[in-house]
């Protein structure tokens, strides 16, 4: 009887192993995007937008993306329009930085709390940052602390959504590094507003991350959803 030849040794250039492990690679990073379908969808819209911002000249992408800003101006003649478009655009067309930021935060908020927790952190930090931001500058303005020209100011961006979504996930972090990390948040958004030359995007961006902290309570329901779904063992 002929005796059974060996079979391709995996080890023999590790080429095999090579291949698994690439298989293995691209199957997480699938699964990965496909349970964060809002932030990765958000992250292509901004991505093509992104590419039509550099076809366009300067001086026409200015007045472009101004009336899609939240500015007072365009907040006071069209507020939900510009509240939806102006978290459409990137200004300064650098999409890759925010790949890397959306991954890191936005699919990690959105694989725990879920696609609508999710959403509902990111639109209530980017209205009410948005809001209270616009609010101050007016204030300012009727001061006489900012010319009447900023109720134009060019304000379009993904920032404050970011910002509420980063400080939400404080409470995803493990207890005993919990206070560390709303501390780095809070110092980290906090230390513009105390500096020289403070703007009111400043005030957005602090006020994002509180609107963020405020979100507790959908942690709170997603983590007992978590524990009904998944009962620890008796």
């Amino acid at each position: 009887m002929p005796r059974e030849q060996p079979g391709p040794s995996a080890d023999g250039n590790g080429s095999t192993r090579t291949d698994d492990h690439h298989r293995t690679r691209i199957t997480a990073v699938r699964h990965w995007v496909a349970t964060a379908p809002g932030t990765y969808v958000w992250l292509a819209v901004l991505f093509v937008t992104t590419v039509v911002l550099h076809r366009m000249s300067p001086g026409f992408e200015e007045e472009f993306l101004r009336d899609r800003s939240t500015n007072l101006h365009e907040l006071s003649q069209n507020p939900v329009r510009v509240l939806i478009t102006s978290a459409l655009w990137i200004d300064g067309g650098r999409w890759l930085p925010y790949a890397v930021l959306f991954t890191v935060f936005h699919a990690t908020a959105e694989h725990w709390l879920g696609t609508l927790r999710w959403l509902a952190v990111a639109v209530a930090a980017h209205v009410v940052a948005t809001l209270v931001s616009e609010g101050v500058l007016a204030w300012a303005i009727r001061q006489d602390h900012a010319p009447q020209s900023a109720a134009n100011t060019l304000d379009v961006g993904v920032s404050y959504a970011l910002a509420g979504v980063i400080a939400v996930l404080t409470y995803r972090v493990p207890r005993l590094w919990r206070y560390a990390y709303a501390f780095a948040v809070l110092v980290f958004y906090g230390i513009p507003l105390v500096a020289d030359g403070r703007t009111f995007t400043d005030v957005g961006h602090f006020t994002a991350v509180l609107t963020g902290l405020a979100c507790y309570p959908l942690a709170r329901s997603r983590r007992k959803a978590q524990e009904t779904e998944h009962p620890a063992a008796q």
